[in-house]
């Protein structure tokens, strides 16, 4: 259960209207609206002055599994994308070395494929949270998989110049 349902709960279970609310922690009554719409989130001053009036911890106010549940979901799913990435990477490797051994250019582009296979999931192979998290360490990330993608397109060129 979010914060806007909780707030809403206590707020109807204690027969306030928002406008009451709105005046006992001093605030309008359109803040009070957008945090039970999930529009809006209240300051930390407003959040204690919730707590005090509804007695009730800061903690029960935000707290929510939900997010722990999120956070395993997306965990989940970013798993599986990893899962793809590393089965792209195989299959770009596996078609450079088909090209470069058959002499079969052919092959060359399911190993473009695969290798643009391999970036999109290696991006979403990351939980959601965690990108957001990361933000501050983007740039050593991108690098690493700038030089993994340099490797695998010099290998396919490399295995294309051989062939001509």
């Amino acid at each position: 259960m979010d914060f806007g349902y909780k707030l809403k709960k206590l707020r109807t279970d204690c027969n306030m209207t928002q406008e009451d609310l709105a005046e006992r922690i001093f605030v309008t009554r359109t803040a009070i609206s957008k945090w039970e719409t999930g529009k809006g989130f209240p300051a930390i001053d407003s959040l204690m002055a919730i707590s005090k009036l509804f007695d009730v911890s800061i903690d029960d106010l935000i707290s929510d599994d939900d997010i722990r549940t999120k956070r395993l979901l997306d965990k989940a799913v970013a798993q599986k994308f990893y899962i793809c990435a590393l089965i792209c990477l195989a299959a770009a490797t596996l078609f450079s070395l088909l090209t470069y051994f058959l002499q079969n250019i052919c092959f060359s582009f399911g190993s473009i494929t695969a290798t643009a296979g391999y970036i999109v999931f290696a991006i979403l192979s990351k939980p959601k949270y965690k990108r957001m998290q990361a933000k501050k360490f983007i740039v050593p990330y991108v690098i690493s998989r700038a030089v993994i993608l340099a490797i695998i397109l010099s290998l396919i060129i490399y295995t294309i110049l051989q062939i001509a």
